[in-house]
């Protein structure tokens, strides 16, 4: 063993009952919490992005392909599925799934309330296994070879405004000249948290929509189109803009629901905020720390010095002890942090207002390169505040500890 890493062990686990102990605590504490702090935020950011973006992508993909149109209208202008547009859904690998839609304004009726809603209309393209996530109880319409059916989803707001369950039996009147009207079965509830969605949204048959607008069986209100994962949203959007119609429009879903992605991206910004004042908690009290063990060895240092040591092996005998305090704190730091994060993704204890954050918990997503990038900037910033207090070494003379000893 070299004489640096002896003497180096030797003050690490050779301090009970002494000051030192007392300091190596505190060290191993204060960066122990930081390390536990910032994975806990990282971790907890990532699920807030994750659980929001899979609820607007199971709702309406990543990219919309609609007509162009100057109407401020929930109804969309219809165009046809041509054959270049399906050659184009269906052979470029970047396109993972795509399934059309249309918008139909309405009102549901029942013997004592009336309620607004928007029916969207999907046919079987729709991904029933991505939005089961959303499903509180029942099942999703089955739809027919010929015809339509009238089962809807309803979101679970709406049911309780209008007091329905499944199997209940409701009337729609559509908006339009002259007004049509349709009773619907209920089939399913689901609930996203997401305002923009369960407030007006049920979820039918896209035939009906075509029967009531006099459509032809290719014309559709919009496509939505899941993007692989091994291609960006806005080059794909790019791409597909560039291959299709002129008269139609590619919007990424982050445009159309804006409000949503901007608060994830304040959370992102607070998140950055808080990692840069944490960190730099840690690296002061590194710095404090090791300046103070320092000065409690200044005897040691001078001892060493009149025997021959160079202050590059002094130096590096608290290079070593910091590190040894630094692992320590990684270890614990990351086995708390980890451990709580693996409670709450499995058990879900701590509660969210859903209303205001869009989930009633709190999600955990665990994000590899984020647990390695928190370790790996912690370790570069406190190494680097090593060098701050061990520039110390060189000013201590061995005359002078002498004499103050």
């Amino acid at each position: 063993m070299n004489l640096h890493f002896f003497i180096a062990n030797k003050i690490t686990h050779h301090a009970e009952g002494t000051f030192s102990q007392t300091i190596h605590r505190v060290a191993i504490t204060s960066i122990a919490v930081g390390v536990l702090s910032l994975l806990l935020s990282f971790l907890i950011l990532g699920g807030f992005h994750k659980a929001i973006s899979e609820k607007i992508y199971s709702f309406g993909g990543q990219l919309l392909i609609t007509k162009y149109t100057h109407s401020n209208s929930f109804e969309n202008a219809s165009f046809l599925m041509t054959d270049t547009l399906l050659k184009v859904l269906e052979t470029e690998e970047y396109v993972n799934n795509f399934q059309s839609f249309a918008f139909k304004a309405g009102l549901l009726k029942t013997e004592e309330e009336v309620q607004g809603v928007v029916f969207k209309g999907v046919d079987h393209q729709f991904d029933t296994a991505f939005f089961s996530s959303n499903m509180v109880r029942g099942r999703f319409p089955i739809f027919q070879a010929d015809g339509y059916t009238v089962e809807v989803l309803l979101s679970t707001k709406i049911a309780s405004i209008l007091k329905l369950d499944l199997e209940d039996e409701v009337l729609v009147y559509f908006v339009q000249n002259p007004p049509r009207y349709r009773k619907l079965i209920v089939t399913g509830i689901y609930e996203t948290g997401l305002e923009d969605f369960d407030d007006k949204f049920i979820i039918g048959d896209l035939n009906l929509v075509r029967r009531l607008n006099d459509w032809e069986s290719n014309q559709v209100g919009g496509v939505e189109v899941f993007i692989g994962p091994n291609k960006e949203v806005s080059e794909a959007q790019s791409t597909l803009f560039d291959q299709i119609a002129a008269d139609l429009y590619v919007e990424s879903i982050e445009q159309k629901y804006l409000q949503l992605f901007d608060w994830l991206a304040l959370l992102n910004r607070n998140v950055y905020i808080f990692l840069t004042l944490i960190l730099l908690v840690a690296s002061f009290s590194m710095v404090s720390i090791l300046l103070i063990l320092i000065m409690e060895r200044t005897n040691m240092v001078g001892i060493l010095k009149s025997l021959g040591a160079t202050n590059q092996m002094i130096r590096k005998i608290f290079i070593v002890s910091g590190t040894q305090l630094l692992t320590k704190g990684l270890f614990w730091g990351n086995s708390i942090g980890l451990g709580l994060a693996f409670i709450q993704y499995y058990f879900k204890i701590i509660p969210l207002d859903q209303e205001n954050y869009y989930m009633d918990f709190v999600p955990v997503y665990f994000d590899l390169r984020a647990i390695i990038g928190v370790n790996l900037l912690t370790c570069l910033l406190i190494v680097l505040s090593f060098f701050i207090p061990i520039s110390i070494i060189n000013r201590i003379q061995p005359v002078q500890t002498v004499r103050f000893d």
